[in-house]
């Protein structure tokens, strides 16, 4: 938790005349310190979410805070366009009143603040076939409202964040210079990612040669990322747009079922509970294409059953990478985090490889169901 001081600063900042009635620490991101307050101000009770944001991961939070504020606003005006009501449905961030929505403290700490939506909740994980399917909807929909921003208009806020390409060439070099000494005792596991390099290039190279569209996604959709109705159990709002820039959809499908269809938390230690499971992928599949089916391009299409197979790699080379660095991108809790982190994504990636066959043909059948805007 900052100290006192530091958070009346920052608190004093956003709500001038505010007085704090309890704040409490979040503890389930990777990569931002964030805190929940309740606070009372002129104009009643407001409970917030307070976030200093880490400048290792995103050394430019102004891009980052432009591309969050363009990406709100136009999210805003397609629900009014559409007569629905956007309040609890999209991020607000609050303004200093000077018209700052980011502050800094004496240490150099940037901030942030933004409301709390009532009545929300999240899951890490869950096997409920309705909440899958409205995490999947939630994603696709934020797709489809933002088809018409053009994403050259937001800022690259991480260079390459989804080149696969990259990841492996960070990964390969990680592994040869071995900084914490620790590549040894990982042997079977690099070896077992350095096979899938034939992988790396596939959608990179579509990209880069136009015959895939580039969209603005979301590039981080993990099931926790999305905001549920506690009484209701519909989807509320999309959140954690950090990382929201140019890339394709098939990223933002391809870490959806990444994380949602697995059986067991990202960081498991024990791999015989971590299982790529087939019913939460059909309700994922489902939900995602029921808001996204029309916009699809037939690569996109051709493509999709592979996403999550690249974005498991991918992962499983990021955290992989971090742990023979020594640890320096990721929050950890123990010093094994980030390897059994790479493990479990290691082990639901061999469970993908297992099954591809019957996730295209899933998928090949949601081209043409009828049914596929109704949960069943």
């Amino acid at each position: 938790m900052p100290e006192s001081s530091t958070l009346s600063f920052v608190l004093e900042q956003f709500f001038p005349s505010h007085q704090c009635l309890e704040i409490e620490r979040i503890d389930n991101g990777h990569i931002h310190e964030t805190l929940s307050a309740r606070l009372q101000t002129p104009q009643g009770t407001q409970d917030v979410v307070l976030q200093r944001m880490n400048q290792h991961v995103f050394p430019h939070p102004e891009q980052v805070m432009e591309n969050i504020l363009l990406v709100t606003r136009h999210l805003q005006e397609s629900y009014l366009a559409e007569g629905q009501n956007p309040e609890g449905r999209v991020l607000h961030f609050f303004a200093t009143p000077s018209g700052e929505y980011l502050i800094r403290d004496s240490a150099g700490g940037v901030w942030r603040a933004a409301q709390k939506i009532p009545n929300a909740r999240t899951y890490e994980t869950t096997q409920d076939f309705k909440i899958l399917f409205e995490v999947a909807w939630a994603f696709g929909d934020f797709q489809r409202r933002l088809i018409s921003l053009e994403g050259t208009r937001l800022h690259e806020t991480i260079p390459q964040f989804h080149h696969t390409r990259k990841r492996f060439n960070d990964f390969i070099q990680a592994v040869e210079q071995d900084a914490s000494n620790r590549a040894l005792s990982v042997r079977q596991d690099i070896e077992y990612l350095q096979r899938r390099e034939d992988n790396v290039d596939i959608v990179v190279d579509a990209l880069a040669k136009g015959h895939l569209p580039s969209r603005v996604t979301h590039n981080d959709t993990k099931i926790n990322n999305v905001l549920m109705d506690r009484t209701s159990g519909n989807a509320l709002c999309v959140i954690d747009l950090d990382t929201v820039m140019p890339g394709s959809i098939l990223y933002d499908f391809g870490d959806l079922v990444r994380s949602a269809a697995n059986t067991a938390l990202e960081d498991e230690k024990d791999l015989s509970r971590v299982h790529f499971d087939v019913p939460r992928f059909i309700q994922l599949a489902r939900g995602f294409l029921s808001a996204v089916r029309e916009m699809l391009s037939p690569l996109e299409w051709e493509l999709l059953a592979f996403a999550p197979r690249l974005i498991t790699l991918e992962q499983a080379l990021r955290f992989l990478t971090d742990y023979l660095q020594g640890d320096v991108y990721y929050r950890i809790a123990y010093p094994q985090h980030n390897l059994h982190r790479a493990r479990t994504q290691i082990r639901l990636l061999q469970e993908m490889e297992q099954q591809a066959g019957l996730m295209e043909s899933i998928l090949e059948r949601c081209k043409t169901d009828s049914t596929l805007g109704r949960f069943s």
